[in-house]
């Protein structure tokens, strides 16, 4: 499933609580844990 959370302040947050803060997406998570942070070394800062 994907979140838009530039447009979707509940994202955002769930976000920022999935990776203790760290802005920068994608963050891929499987069972509710973080298993990536960016793809393949790169991300973009929101």
């Amino acid at each position: 499933m994907e979140y838009d959370v530039e447009a979707d302040p509940a994202a955002r947050e769930r976000l920022l609580q999935l990776t203790g803060g760290v802005r920068t997406v994608p963050v891929l998570v499987e069972d509710g844990r973080v298993v990536e942070v960016g793809w393949q070394g790169r991300g973009c800062t929101i």
